[in-house]
């Protein structure tokens, strides 16, 4: 089977680009989404139109790892966790380089409740993805986010865990994680920072 070449539209404009583009040349406005910081600041109505411009390229593209991980950093900003979970989940077949989606797709799964409220299989997932993206790129944040999972879930709880979340948290720390990023992890999950963290 060829490369398939996917002409798609810009979701800012919805002037048709240059297979590969990152920014429209006409507005400037990104193309494709790879971080949540690019969607972070976007206001609500403007991630809307990304969603629908990126659902509309879909429909030619299925299987674009780049559009479903776009419509899925869309989906988590709107905090529509499971529209934003198959998206990623989507994104994550067959790109196993990339470490974001599988991040994202844990953070999905709690459906910004706090992790105590969870289901305890969709903990064992969560585990599962955030060490899955530890495999491919050791990055604070997902240490930051499992010491998080480990103290509201499992101390919470009164069970056993290992690593620890003490030992998460001081691996996290170890690997510089910005207050920044922290700040941002408890946005996304929608739920206060523990005071211990």
């Amino acid at each position: 089977m060829g490369l398939q070449i996917v002409n798609i539209t810009c979701p800012g404009c919805g002037a048709r680009v240059q297979p590969n583009a990152t920014l429209c040349e006409y507005c400037k406005g990104p193309i494709v989404i790879t971080s949540f910081n690019s969607v972070a600041q976007m206001s609500l109505p403007l991630v809307n139109k990304y969603a629908n411009a990126y659902k509309k390229n879909l429909l030619e593209a299925p299987d674009d790892q780049n559009l479903n991980t776009s419509i899925a950093m869309c989906y988590l900003k709107l905090r529509l966790y499971d529209k934003a979970f198959p998206a990623f989940e989507k994104a994550i077949e067959d790109n196993f380089d990339n470490s974001e989606p599988f991040f994202y797709a844990a953070v999905c799964l709690l459906k910004g409740k706090k992790a105590f409220l969870a289901k305890r299989e969709d903990i064992n997932r969560i585990e599962e993805l955030v060490n899955a993206a530890l495999s491919i790129e050791s990055r604070g944040i997902y240490l930051y986010f499992l010491a998080y999972i480990k103290n509201d879930y499992f101390k919470r709880k009164f069970l056993n865990t290992s690593p620890t979340y003490e030992e998460c948290l001081a691996e996290a720390n170890k690997l510089g994680t910005s207050e920044c990023d922290k700040q941002m992890l408890f946005e996304l999950l929608n739920v206060a920072k523990p005071k211990d963290f």
